[in-house]
Protein backbone atom coordinates (compact mmCIF):
# COMPACT_ATOMS: atom_id res chain seq x y z
CA UNK A 1 0.00 0.00 0.00
CA UNK A 2 1.43 3.34 -1.11
CA UNK A 3 1.29 6.16 1.39
CA UNK A 4 -0.24 9.45 0.13
CA UNK A 5 1.43 12.54 1.43
CA UNK A 6 -0.82 15.37 2.58
CA UNK A 7 -0.36 18.83 1.00
CA UNK A 8 1.61 21.18 3.15
CA UNK A 9 -0.48 23.44 5.37
CA UNK A 10 -0.15 27.18 4.64
CA UNK A 11 1.67 29.14 7.20
CA UNK A 12 0.10 31.85 9.30
CA UNK A 13 1.74 34.55 7.21
CA UNK A 14 0.33 33.01 3.99
CA UNK A 15 -3.18 32.85 5.47
CA UNK A 16 -2.90 36.43 6.63
CA UNK A 17 -1.80 37.54 3.14
CA UNK A 18 -4.68 35.68 1.51
CA UNK A 19 -7.14 37.21 3.97
CA UNK A 20 -5.78 40.68 3.29
CA UNK A 21 -6.14 40.11 -0.48
CA UNK A 22 -9.73 38.94 0.01
CA UNK A 23 -10.46 42.02 2.14
CA UNK A 24 -9.11 44.26 -0.64
CA UNK A 25 -11.19 42.39 -3.22
CA UNK A 26 -14.29 42.64 -1.01
CA UNK A 27 -13.76 46.37 -0.55
CA UNK A 28 -13.32 46.78 -4.29
CA UNK A 29 -16.53 44.81 -4.96
CA UNK A 30 -18.38 46.84 -2.35
CA UNK A 31 -17.26 50.09 -3.97
CA UNK A 32 -18.19 48.77 -7.40
CA UNK A 33 -21.64 47.75 -6.17
CA UNK A 34 -22.10 51.20 -4.62
CA UNK A 35 -21.16 52.86 -7.91
CA UNK A 36 -23.53 50.63 -9.85
CA UNK A 37 -26.33 51.31 -7.37
CA UNK A 38 -25.75 55.04 -7.83
CA UNK A 39 -25.91 54.61 -11.62
CA UNK A 40 -29.13 52.59 -11.30
CA UNK A 41 -30.61 55.22 -8.99
CA UNK A 42 -29.67 57.98 -11.46
CA UNK A 43 -31.15 56.11 -14.44
CA UNK A 44 -34.27 55.27 -12.46
CA UNK A 45 -34.67 58.94 -11.54
CA UNK A 46 -34.32 59.89 -15.22
CA UNK A 47 -36.95 57.34 -16.21
CA UNK A 48 -39.31 58.78 -13.61
CA UNK A 49 -38.95 62.28 -15.03
CA UNK A 50 -41.89 63.50 -17.10
CA UNK A 51 -43.67 66.70 -17.99
CA UNK A 52 -45.23 66.89 -14.51
CA UNK A 53 -42.01 66.92 -12.48
CA UNK A 54 -39.40 68.43 -14.81
CA UNK A 55 -38.94 70.84 -17.70
CA UNK A 56 -39.50 68.10 -20.24
CA UNK A 57 -42.33 68.90 -22.70
CA UNK A 58 -45.52 66.79 -22.67
CA UNK A 59 -44.64 65.53 -26.15
CA UNK A 60 -41.68 63.65 -24.64
CA UNK A 61 -43.90 61.57 -22.34
CA UNK A 62 -44.24 57.93 -23.34
CA UNK A 63 -47.69 57.27 -24.86
CA UNK A 64 -47.75 53.96 -22.96
CA UNK A 65 -46.81 55.41 -19.58
CA UNK A 66 -48.49 58.78 -19.34
CA UNK A 67 -48.06 60.25 -15.84
CA UNK A 68 -51.14 60.45 -13.67
CA UNK A 69 -52.56 63.98 -13.43
CA UNK A 70 -50.94 65.93 -10.59
CA UNK A 71 -52.47 69.36 -10.83
CA UNK A 72 -50.97 71.86 -8.39
CA UNK A 73 -53.90 74.23 -8.68
CA UNK A 74 -56.10 72.42 -6.15
CA UNK A 75 -59.87 72.54 -6.00
CA UNK A 76 -61.46 75.95 -6.38
CA UNK A 77 -64.86 74.91 -5.03
CA UNK A 78 -66.57 76.10 -8.21
CA UNK A 79 -68.59 73.77 -10.44
CA UNK A 80 -67.13 72.53 -13.70
CA UNK A 81 -67.91 74.36 -16.94
CA UNK A 82 -68.48 78.02 -17.73
CA UNK A 83 -68.51 80.36 -14.75
CA UNK A 84 -70.98 83.21 -14.09
CA UNK A 85 -70.24 86.10 -16.41
CA UNK A 86 -68.68 83.90 -19.09
CA UNK A 87 -70.08 85.08 -22.47
CA UNK A 88 -70.39 81.60 -23.98
CA UNK A 89 -70.93 80.72 -27.64
CA UNK A 90 -74.51 79.47 -27.66
CA UNK A 91 -76.16 79.42 -31.10
CA UNK A 92 -79.05 81.89 -31.03
CA UNK A 93 -81.74 82.87 -33.51
CA UNK A 94 -81.30 86.03 -35.56
CA UNK A 95 -83.94 88.62 -36.44
CA UNK A 96 -83.48 88.54 -40.22
CA UNK A 97 -82.79 85.04 -41.59
CA UNK A 98 -81.49 84.59 -45.13
CA UNK A 99 -84.70 82.85 -46.21
CA UNK A 100 -87.85 81.55 -44.60
CA UNK A 101 -89.65 78.27 -45.35
CA UNK A 102 -93.25 77.71 -44.21
CA UNK A 103 -94.53 74.29 -43.16
CA UNK A 104 -98.35 74.21 -43.23
CA UNK A 105 -100.58 71.42 -41.91
CA UNK A 106 -102.83 69.91 -44.59
CA UNK A 107 -105.46 67.99 -42.63
CA UNK A 108 -106.81 68.14 -39.07
CA UNK A 109 -105.29 65.53 -36.79
CA UNK A 110 -108.65 65.29 -34.98
CA UNK A 111 -111.33 64.95 -37.65
CA UNK A 112 -109.26 64.83 -40.80
CA UNK A 113 -110.91 67.95 -42.27
CA UNK A 114 -109.25 70.45 -44.59
CA UNK A 115 -107.61 73.28 -42.59
CA UNK A 116 -105.86 75.09 -45.43
CA UNK A 117 -107.74 78.32 -44.78
CA UNK A 118 -108.18 77.85 -41.01
CA UNK A 119 -106.97 80.68 -38.72
CA UNK A 120 -103.31 80.60 -37.56
CA UNK A 121 -103.14 80.31 -33.76
CA UNK A 122 -99.42 79.80 -33.21
CA UNK A 123 -96.15 80.05 -35.17
CA UNK A 124 -93.06 78.22 -33.92
CA UNK A 125 -89.80 79.37 -35.45
CA UNK A 126 -86.73 77.14 -35.81
CA UNK A 127 -83.58 78.35 -37.55
CA UNK A 128 -80.94 76.16 -39.19
CA UNK A 129 -77.46 77.63 -39.60
CA UNK A 130 -75.53 76.12 -42.48
CA UNK A 131 -72.96 77.00 -45.12
CA UNK A 132 -74.08 77.06 -48.76
CA UNK A 133 -72.22 74.98 -51.29
CA UNK A 134 -69.15 77.10 -52.12
CA UNK A 135 -68.58 78.05 -55.73
CA UNK A 136 -65.57 79.64 -57.37
CA UNK A 137 -66.19 82.95 -59.09
CA UNK A 138 -64.20 83.56 -62.27
CA UNK A 139 -63.67 87.18 -63.24
CA UNK A 140 -62.34 87.91 -66.71
CA UNK A 141 -60.23 91.01 -67.20
CA UNK A 142 -60.05 92.30 -70.77
CA UNK A 143 -56.90 94.33 -71.30
CA UNK A 144 -57.90 96.40 -74.27
CA UNK A 145 -55.52 98.28 -76.52
CA UNK A 146 -56.52 101.27 -78.61
CA UNK A 147 -54.77 102.91 -81.52
CA UNK A 148 -54.54 106.68 -81.44
CA UNK A 149 -54.90 108.81 -84.57
CA UNK A 150 -51.16 109.41 -84.27
CA UNK A 151 -50.60 105.69 -84.69
CA UNK A 152 -49.56 104.92 -81.11
CA UNK A 153 -51.18 101.81 -79.56
CA UNK A 154 -51.91 102.11 -75.81
CA UNK A 155 -53.01 99.19 -73.63
CA UNK A 156 -55.10 99.32 -70.48
CA UNK A 157 -53.57 98.52 -67.09
CA UNK A 158 -54.49 95.28 -65.35
CA UNK A 159 -55.15 95.35 -61.58
CA UNK A 160 -52.38 94.24 -59.23
CA UNK A 161 -52.11 90.47 -59.14
CA UNK A 162 -53.72 89.94 -62.53
CA UNK A 163 -50.48 89.04 -64.28
CA UNK A 164 -51.21 85.79 -66.18
CA UNK A 165 -53.82 84.39 -68.56
CA UNK A 166 -55.20 82.35 -65.64
CA UNK A 167 -54.28 83.09 -62.04
CA UNK A 168 -55.59 82.64 -58.53
CA UNK A 169 -57.23 85.50 -56.67
CA UNK A 170 -56.33 86.87 -53.23
CA UNK A 171 -59.02 84.93 -51.35
CA UNK A 172 -57.70 81.58 -52.59
CA UNK A 173 -54.16 82.65 -51.70
CA UNK A 174 -55.32 83.76 -48.24
CA UNK A 175 -57.12 80.46 -47.60
CA UNK A 176 -53.98 78.54 -48.62
CA UNK A 177 -51.85 80.41 -46.08
CA UNK A 178 -54.62 80.13 -43.50
CA UNK A 179 -54.75 76.34 -43.75
CA UNK A 180 -50.96 76.04 -43.88
CA UNK A 181 -49.81 78.55 -41.25
CA UNK A 182 -53.05 78.94 -39.29
CA UNK A 183 -54.27 75.34 -39.10
CA UNK A 184 -50.95 73.54 -39.71
CA UNK A 185 -51.85 71.48 -42.75
CA UNK A 186 -49.00 70.41 -44.99
CA UNK A 187 -48.72 71.97 -48.43
CA UNK A 188 -50.14 68.93 -50.20
CA UNK A 189 -53.01 68.55 -47.73
CA UNK A 190 -53.77 72.24 -48.13
CA UNK A 191 -53.99 71.75 -51.88
CA UNK A 192 -56.26 68.72 -51.39
CA UNK A 193 -58.54 70.70 -49.07
CA UNK A 194 -58.90 73.55 -51.61
CA UNK A 195 -59.66 71.06 -54.35
CA UNK A 196 -62.31 69.18 -52.36
CA UNK A 197 -63.97 72.16 -50.69
CA UNK A 198 -64.04 74.59 -53.60
CA UNK A 199 -63.32 72.52 -56.70
CA UNK A 200 -60.15 74.49 -57.35
CA UNK A 201 -57.32 72.56 -59.03
CA UNK A 202 -54.18 73.55 -57.15
CA UNK A 203 -50.83 71.93 -56.43
CA UNK A 204 -48.65 71.78 -53.35
CA UNK A 205 -46.06 73.81 -55.22
CA UNK A 206 -48.56 76.63 -55.71
CA UNK A 207 -49.34 76.60 -52.00
CA UNK A 208 -45.61 76.83 -51.29
CA UNK A 209 -45.34 79.79 -53.67
CA UNK A 210 -48.21 81.59 -51.88
CA UNK A 211 -46.60 81.03 -48.48
CA UNK A 212 -43.20 82.23 -49.72
CA UNK A 213 -44.73 85.34 -51.27
CA UNK A 214 -46.80 86.16 -48.19
CA UNK A 215 -43.79 85.76 -45.89
CA UNK A 216 -41.75 88.05 -48.14
CA UNK A 217 -44.57 90.62 -48.08
CA UNK A 218 -44.70 90.44 -44.28
CA UNK A 219 -40.99 91.22 -44.06
CA UNK A 220 -41.08 93.90 -46.76
CA UNK A 221 -44.06 95.68 -45.18
CA UNK A 222 -42.20 96.32 -41.94
CA UNK A 223 -44.53 94.23 -39.76
CA UNK A 224 -41.71 92.19 -38.23
CA UNK A 225 -39.72 95.31 -37.37
CA UNK A 226 -42.85 96.89 -35.88
CA UNK A 227 -43.35 93.78 -33.72
CA UNK A 228 -39.74 93.91 -32.57
CA UNK A 229 -40.06 97.60 -31.70
CA UNK A 230 -43.24 96.90 -29.72
CA UNK A 231 -41.54 94.13 -27.79
CA UNK A 232 -38.47 96.22 -26.98
CA UNK A 233 -40.68 99.00 -25.62
CA UNK A 234 -42.85 96.67 -23.50
CA UNK A 235 -42.47 96.61 -19.73
CA UNK A 236 -42.83 92.81 -19.43
CA UNK A 237 -41.97 90.27 -22.17
CA UNK A 238 -42.14 86.47 -22.05
CA UNK A 239 -39.34 84.44 -23.65
CA UNK A 240 -39.03 80.76 -24.48
CA UNK A 241 -37.38 78.41 -26.98
CA UNK A 242 -37.98 74.92 -28.31
CA UNK A 243 -36.43 72.43 -30.68
CA UNK A 244 -37.81 72.27 -34.22
CA UNK A 245 -36.92 69.68 -36.85
CA UNK A 246 -35.71 71.23 -40.11
CA UNK A 247 -33.98 69.23 -42.86
CA UNK A 248 -33.94 66.25 -40.48
CA UNK A 249 -31.77 68.28 -38.08
CA UNK A 250 -32.57 70.01 -34.81
CA UNK A 251 -33.02 73.76 -35.10
CA UNK A 252 -34.36 76.14 -32.47
CA UNK A 253 -37.40 78.40 -32.50
CA UNK A 254 -37.24 81.37 -30.12
CA UNK A 255 -40.33 83.23 -28.98
CA UNK A 256 -40.95 86.66 -27.48
CA UNK A 257 -44.51 87.47 -26.46
CA UNK A 258 -46.68 90.05 -24.71
CA UNK A 259 -50.41 90.71 -24.67
CA UNK A 260 -50.06 92.67 -27.95
CA UNK A 261 -46.97 91.30 -29.73
CA UNK A 262 -45.68 87.91 -30.82
CA UNK A 263 -42.35 87.14 -32.48
CA UNK A 264 -41.07 83.74 -33.61
CA UNK A 265 -37.61 83.25 -35.06
CA UNK A 266 -35.72 80.10 -36.07
CA UNK A 267 -31.98 79.56 -35.75
CA UNK A 268 -29.46 76.74 -35.80
CA UNK A 269 -28.29 77.72 -32.30
CA UNK A 270 -30.18 77.68 -29.02
CA UNK A 271 -28.16 80.16 -26.97
CA UNK A 272 -27.17 83.80 -27.08
CA UNK A 273 -26.24 83.75 -30.77
CA UNK A 274 -29.86 83.03 -31.67
CA UNK A 275 -31.17 85.47 -29.06
CA UNK A 276 -28.95 88.22 -30.41
CA UNK A 277 -30.17 87.43 -33.91
CA UNK A 278 -33.81 87.80 -32.80
CA UNK A 279 -32.93 91.34 -31.73
CA UNK A 280 -35.07 91.75 -28.58
CA UNK A 281 -33.06 90.82 -25.48
CA UNK A 282 -29.84 92.72 -26.31
CA UNK A 283 -31.76 96.03 -26.17
CA UNK A 284 -34.55 95.13 -23.78
CA UNK A 285 -34.74 97.08 -20.49
CA UNK A 286 -37.98 95.76 -19.03
CA UNK A 287 -38.71 92.54 -17.13
CA UNK A 288 -37.91 89.34 -19.01
CA UNK A 289 -40.00 86.34 -17.92
CA UNK A 290 -38.39 82.98 -18.71
CA UNK A 291 -37.26 79.68 -17.25
CA UNK A 292 -33.97 79.18 -15.43
CA UNK A 293 -31.90 78.46 -18.53
CA UNK A 294 -28.59 80.27 -17.99
CA UNK A 295 -28.14 82.16 -21.33
CA UNK A 296 -31.11 84.43 -20.52
CA UNK A 297 -29.24 85.79 -17.51
CA UNK A 298 -26.39 87.11 -19.66
CA UNK A 299 -28.63 90.03 -20.72
CA UNK A 300 -28.03 92.43 -17.86
CA UNK A 301 -29.96 95.44 -19.16
CA UNK A 302 -33.21 93.67 -18.28
CA UNK A 303 -34.60 92.54 -14.96
CA UNK A 304 -35.46 88.85 -14.82
CA UNK A 305 -38.52 86.98 -13.55
CA UNK A 306 -38.28 83.20 -13.34
CA UNK A 307 -41.26 81.00 -14.18
CA UNK A 308 -43.11 79.68 -11.14
CA UNK A 309 -44.64 76.77 -13.03
CA UNK A 310 -41.16 75.45 -13.88
CA UNK A 311 -39.94 75.56 -10.27
CA UNK A 312 -43.13 73.82 -9.10
CA UNK A 313 -42.44 70.95 -11.47
CA UNK A 314 -38.86 70.74 -10.26
CA UNK A 315 -40.06 70.74 -6.64
CA UNK A 316 -42.48 67.92 -7.52
CA UNK A 317 -39.47 65.90 -8.66
CA UNK A 318 -37.59 66.70 -5.44
CA UNK A 319 -40.60 65.61 -3.36
CA UNK A 320 -40.59 62.27 -5.15
CA UNK A 321 -37.00 61.76 -3.99
CA UNK A 322 -38.02 61.87 -0.32
CA UNK A 323 -37.09 58.53 1.29
CA UNK A 324 -40.40 57.92 3.08
CA UNK A 325 -43.96 59.03 2.50
CA UNK A 326 -45.23 61.42 5.15
CA UNK A 327 -41.73 62.46 6.19
CA UNK A 328 -41.04 66.21 6.29
CA UNK A 329 -39.35 67.38 3.11
CA UNK A 330 -37.91 70.79 2.39
CA UNK A 331 -39.31 70.67 -1.16
CA UNK A 332 -42.84 70.10 0.14
CA UNK A 333 -42.61 73.16 2.39
CA UNK A 334 -41.17 75.23 -0.48
CA UNK A 335 -43.90 74.11 -2.86
CA UNK A 336 -46.71 74.82 -0.39
CA UNK A 337 -45.29 78.25 0.46
CA UNK A 338 -44.96 79.14 -3.22
CA UNK A 339 -48.53 78.03 -3.96
CA UNK A 340 -49.82 80.03 -0.98
CA UNK A 341 -47.98 83.11 -2.28
CA UNK A 342 -49.50 82.59 -5.71
CA UNK A 343 -52.95 82.31 -4.12
CA UNK A 344 -52.27 85.42 -2.02
CA UNK A 345 -51.46 87.44 -5.15
CA UNK A 346 -54.48 86.08 -7.02
CA UNK A 347 -56.88 86.92 -4.18
CA UNK A 348 -55.48 90.43 -3.84
CA UNK A 349 -55.77 91.05 -7.57
CA UNK A 350 -59.34 89.68 -7.66
CA UNK A 351 -60.28 92.02 -4.82
CA UNK A 352 -58.98 95.02 -6.76
CA UNK A 353 -55.93 95.63 -4.56
CA UNK A 354 -52.58 96.73 -5.98
CA UNK A 355 -50.46 94.83 -3.41
CA UNK A 356 -50.65 91.78 -1.19
CA UNK A 357 -50.99 91.71 2.60
CA UNK A 358 -47.41 92.48 3.76
CA UNK A 359 -47.67 90.47 7.00
CA UNK A 360 -48.90 87.32 5.30
CA UNK A 361 -46.36 87.81 2.52
CA UNK A 362 -43.47 88.06 4.99
CA UNK A 363 -44.61 84.88 6.75
CA UNK A 364 -44.83 82.84 3.54
CA UNK A 365 -41.57 84.21 2.13
CA UNK A 366 -39.83 83.22 5.37
CA UNK A 367 -41.19 79.67 5.04
CA UNK A 368 -40.02 79.49 1.45
CA UNK A 369 -36.55 80.83 2.25
CA UNK A 370 -36.11 78.55 5.25
CA UNK A 371 -36.99 75.50 3.15
CA UNK A 372 -34.47 76.50 0.48
CA UNK A 373 -31.75 76.98 3.12
CA UNK A 374 -32.35 73.50 4.53
CA UNK A 375 -32.51 71.95 1.05
CA UNK A 376 -29.20 73.55 0.07
CA UNK A 377 -27.52 71.78 3.02
CA UNK A 378 -29.32 68.45 2.70
CA UNK A 379 -26.97 65.46 3.12
CA UNK A 380 -26.44 62.66 0.65
CA UNK A 381 -24.34 61.76 -2.37
CA UNK A 382 -25.02 61.06 -6.02
CA UNK A 383 -26.17 63.10 -8.99
CA UNK A 384 -29.74 63.13 -7.72
CA UNK A 385 -28.77 64.78 -4.43
CA UNK A 386 -26.46 67.18 -6.26
CA UNK A 387 -29.36 68.20 -8.50
CA UNK A 388 -31.64 68.59 -5.49
CA UNK A 389 -29.17 70.83 -3.66
CA UNK A 390 -28.60 72.88 -6.83
CA UNK A 391 -32.37 73.39 -7.09
CA UNK A 392 -32.52 74.59 -3.47
CA UNK A 393 -29.58 76.95 -3.98
CA UNK A 394 -31.21 78.46 -7.06
CA UNK A 395 -34.46 78.96 -5.15
CA UNK A 396 -32.47 80.58 -2.32
CA UNK A 397 -30.23 82.79 -4.44
CA UNK A 398 -32.86 83.88 -6.97
CA UNK A 399 -35.79 84.27 -4.65
CA UNK A 400 -36.34 87.85 -5.82
CA UNK A 401 -36.66 86.74 -9.44
CA UNK A 402 -39.08 83.95 -8.53
CA UNK A 403 -41.28 86.31 -6.51
CA UNK A 404 -41.62 89.25 -8.91
CA UNK A 405 -45.28 88.28 -9.38
CA UNK A 406 -45.82 89.77 -5.88
CA UNK A 407 -44.66 93.26 -6.92
CA UNK A 408 -47.13 96.11 -6.60
CA UNK A 409 -49.54 96.27 -9.52
CA UNK A 410 -49.14 92.57 -10.40
CA UNK A 411 -47.64 93.38 -13.80
CA UNK A 412 -45.55 90.19 -13.78
CA UNK A 413 -47.46 86.89 -13.98
CA UNK A 414 -46.58 83.84 -11.90
CA UNK A 415 -45.67 81.69 -14.91
CA UNK A 416 -44.36 81.90 -18.45
CA UNK A 417 -47.51 80.55 -20.10
CA UNK A 418 -47.74 83.45 -22.56
CA UNK A 419 -44.56 82.32 -24.33
CA UNK A 420 -45.25 78.62 -23.90
CA UNK A 421 -48.61 78.97 -25.65
CA UNK A 422 -46.86 80.48 -28.67
CA UNK A 423 -44.25 77.71 -28.66
CA UNK A 424 -46.92 75.03 -28.32
CA UNK A 425 -48.26 75.98 -31.76
CA UNK A 426 -44.91 75.02 -33.29
CA UNK A 427 -45.02 71.65 -31.56
CA UNK A 428 -48.57 71.15 -32.76
CA UNK A 429 -47.57 71.99 -36.33
CA UNK A 430 -44.73 69.47 -36.15
CA UNK A 431 -47.05 66.81 -34.76
CA UNK A 432 -49.69 67.40 -37.46
CA UNK A 433 -47.50 67.84 -40.54
CA UNK A 434 -43.99 66.77 -39.59
CA UNK A 435 -40.72 68.64 -39.91
CA UNK A 436 -39.85 71.45 -42.31
CA UNK A 437 -37.74 70.76 -45.38
CA UNK A 438 -35.67 73.94 -45.47
CA UNK A 439 -34.52 76.57 -43.00
CA UNK A 440 -35.93 79.28 -45.29
CA UNK A 441 -39.31 77.54 -45.23
CA UNK A 442 -39.21 77.37 -41.42
CA UNK A 443 -38.45 81.10 -41.23
CA UNK A 444 -41.32 81.84 -43.63
CA UNK A 445 -43.64 79.87 -41.38
CA UNK A 446 -42.40 81.73 -38.28
CA UNK A 447 -42.80 85.14 -39.94
CA UNK A 448 -46.39 84.41 -40.97
CA UNK A 449 -47.17 83.03 -37.49
CA UNK A 450 -45.70 86.19 -35.93
CA UNK A 451 -47.90 88.31 -38.20
CA UNK A 452 -51.05 86.28 -37.45
CA UNK A 453 -50.51 85.95 -33.70
CA UNK A 454 -49.95 89.69 -33.38
CA UNK A 455 -52.99 90.46 -35.55
CA UNK A 456 -55.24 88.31 -33.35
CA UNK A 457 -54.01 90.19 -30.28
CA UNK A 458 -55.20 93.36 -32.01
CA UNK A 459 -58.67 91.85 -32.70
CA UNK A 460 -57.91 91.07 -36.36
CA UNK A 461 -59.01 87.61 -37.52
CA UNK A 462 -56.52 85.28 -39.18
CA UNK A 463 -58.39 85.15 -42.48
CA UNK A 464 -58.88 88.93 -42.58
CA UNK A 465 -55.18 89.58 -41.93
CA UNK A 466 -54.19 87.07 -44.62
CA UNK A 467 -56.67 88.49 -47.15
CA UNK A 468 -55.19 91.95 -46.67
CA UNK A 469 -51.74 90.44 -47.09
CA UNK A 470 -52.78 88.64 -50.31
CA UNK A 471 -54.18 91.93 -51.63
CA UNK A 472 -50.78 93.58 -51.12
CA UNK A 473 -52.04 95.78 -48.30
CA UNK A 474 -50.82 93.96 -45.18
CA UNK A 475 -52.17 94.86 -41.80
CA UNK A 476 -49.74 97.02 -39.85
CA UNK A 477 -49.90 97.33 -36.05
CA UNK A 478 -50.09 100.79 -34.58
CA UNK A 479 -47.85 101.64 -31.62
CA UNK A 480 -49.57 103.19 -28.65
Amino acid sequence: MVAVSEPPQPSYDELAARNAALEVERADLTARVARLEAVVAELTAQLKQNSKNSSRPPSSDSPFAKPAPKSLRGKSGRPAGGQPGHPGTTLRQIACPTRSVRHEPVACEGCGGDITDAPIVRVERRQVFDIPQPAVEVTEHEIRSRRCACGQVTAGCAPAGVDAPACYGPHIAAICSYLYAGQFLSKNRTADALSELFGVPISGGTVAAFVKRHAADVRASGVIEAIKAGLREASVVHFDETGFRVQARLQWVHCASTGKWSLLTVHAKRGTTAMDNAGILPRFRGIAVHDAWAPYDTYTLAKHALCGAHILRELAWAIEQCPAAGQWCWATQARDALLDLKRLAGDAQAAGHIRVDPVRKAELVHRLHSAALIGARSPGTGKGKDKERALARRLRDRQRDYLRFLDDGFAVPFDNNAAEREIRMLKLRQKVSGSMRTLAGAQNFCDIRSYLATAVKHAIRFIDALTMLAEHRPWLPAHT
